[in-house]
């Protein structure tokens, strides 16, 4: 009797070890399986692959993620801070220092390392003007006769393809416009950015001057290829709105944009980071190089803008970055262990 309840008891310990198996090694493989995820990015579609690569990693981490939300980086930002989203792919530092920090900082955001590094920005006009003129620096463009040089509206201003409203450019912009004494011949233009730059793209092809702010990485340095087509100018000294006023924007080799070179990280809610530390892990660990954003832009910029062409550009990079994938998600799941 005591024999046959001894075969029963251990019979049954295997049965509960081995349904015990599988769900550890779910656990083990799978650490944010069941865990709900909201990303967001701004209105800029270029922004879909770093964040459609980020959504991948969590997928297969087992995290459930949602469809992305679009919503501007000003509210993007008190949102994430909010817990009414998860996670943005394109946090720029220190462009995006003021809604870090009204978001509610490093106490409601999560923000370690970074995505990707080295982003550029500033204004430039086309090489052909640049070198007729000898227009080096965006402050000679208080010259009416030289400002006038880029009119295309007939108003007798400059017209500068500017930065969407909400973006934080835009507040530099308007800043230095003023600081430079621009205010009264260069008009900041402003709307959809990608219809701004498509006419500029437009009017350098009929060989008309052109002056317009951008970014990398982007497309537009692809198409319009900085010392070669279009030329950076120069700021003839470091004019950053509110808490910046006093940075310092020259880079290592002495030039001057106006803008401080940025990186761009994943920031996320950190009451979610702290109860998922394998995702934790992942924000901060992942890199993606500004070589590899720009190819993939120009692929959107050439008509393979869908997301299915989209999730294809994120397979092939996945694929031809297995090493580094698989690492990152080895690394994710050994911290939350």
């Amino acid at each position: 009797m005591k024999k046959a309840f001894f075969n029963k008891a251990l019979a049954g310990a295997v049965i509960i070890a081995s349904a015990a198996l599988p769900l550890g090694a779910v656990a083990a493989t799978m650490p944010g399986k069941g865990v709900s995820v909201q990303p967001i990015k701004s209105s800029i579609a270029e922004e879909t692959f770093q964040t459609m690569l980020v959504m991948r990693a969590l997928e297969d981490l087992g995290y459930k993620v949602a469809p992305i939300k679009e919503i501007e980086y000003a509210t993007g930002h008190v949102a994430l801070g909010n817990g009414d989203a998860t996670f943005m792919a394109d946090h720029w530092s220190p462009l995006h220092a003021d809604f870090y920090t009204k978001a509610g900082g490093d106490e409601k955001l999560y923000r370690e390392g970074v995505y990707s590094e080295g982003a550029l920005q500033g204004y430039l006009i086309d090489k052909k003007t640049a070198v007729k003129y000898g227009i080096k620096s965006i402050d000679q463009l208080k010259d009416p006769k030289l400002a006038k040089l880029f009119d295309s509206d007939g108003d007798g201003k400059a017209d500068l393809a500017g930065c969407n409203p909400g973006w934080g450019c835009e507040k530099v912009i308007e800043h230095q416009l003023d600081a430079y004494g621009l205010r009264d011949t260069v008009s900041h233009k402003q709307g959809t950015y990608a219809a701004i730059i498509a006419d500029t793209l437009a009017r350098y092809k009929q060989g008309q001057p052109i002056l317009y702010y951008t970014w990398t990485p982007y497309w537009v340095s692809g198409v319009l290829v900085p010392n070669k087509d279009v030329v950076w100018l120069q700021v003839p000294f470091s004019a950053l709105p509110g808490s910046r006023k006093d940075v310092d924007t020259a880079l290592p080799d002495g030039s001057n944009y106006g803008f401080q070179a940025n990186n761009q990280h994943i920031v996320a809610n950190r009451a979610w980071t702290d109860a998922n530390p394998a995702a934790a892990k992942l924000f901060a660990i992942m890199k993606l190089s500004n070589n590899d954003i720009s190819a993939q832009n120009k692929r959107m910029k050439d008509g393979e803008d869908k997301q299915a062409d989209i999730k294809r550009h994120v397979d092939g990079w996945i694929k031809a970055h297995q090493g580094a994938y698989q690492g990152w998600l080895k690394a994710a799941r050994a911290a939350a262990k």
